[in-house]
């Protein structure tokens, strides 16, 4: 994997990973090319759909119905499809993910996580407190974010919460190999 190939030449310590299947083998095959130790992390988990749409088909009118909502309830504050995600749950965790972060011993960590939360965490990044559901589905649906790539956070204690920095973003030149 290119990635894998990559990460041997960055610099960190641990990899922190979401415990969902496509990032496990990310993870695994990354631990495996750099001999580094990988922990899970429910932190980082991709967005909880509502259980109610497990084993539907998207053309299902049901599941229609109740995937419109729960996309209204990702970018509504105080709005919730059954038991999925909402955009408050998702704020929250975007906070204690960036905190369980600053936090660790290490200095340097490599994460592996999903498309949408980790938009969700630089949004958060980069508008804090203001980040509201009008701009986070702006934010959400103005940026891309390519399988395998690469983004850096820096953690800055100077910087008033949240103190973190986005210094990359979706960096892709390990695919220029392919």
């Amino acid at each position: 994997m290119f990635l894998a190939k990559r990460a041997c030449h960055l610099p960190f310590e641990t990899i922190i990973s979401s415990p969902q299947a496509r990032a496990r083998d990310t993870a695994d095959i990354i631990a495996n090319s750099t001999s580094r130790p990988v922990e899970f992390s429910d932190l980082f988990l991709e967005r909880k759909k509502p259980s109610a749409l497990n084993g539907k088909a998207h053309e299902d009118p049901e599941a229609e119905d109740l995937n419109t909502d729960w996309e209204k309830s990702l970018y509504t504050s105080g709005y919730r499809a059954q038991d999925g995600e909402n955009f408050d749950d998702l704020a929250v965790r975007a906070k204690e993910a960036l905190r369980y972060l600053a936090d660790r011993p290490e200095t340097s960590l490599l994460v592996v996580t999903h498309g949408f939360f980790l938009r969700t965490i630089v949004a958060f990044v980069l508008l804090g407190d203001k980040l509201d559901g009008d701009s986070f589905k702006h934010f959400q649906w103005r940026i891309r974010t390519e399988n395998t790539g690469l983004t850096v956070l820096g953690f800055d204690s100077e910087l008033s919460d949240p103190a973190w920095r986005l210094l990359v973003w979706n960096d892709q030149a390990h695919l220029a190999e392919a």
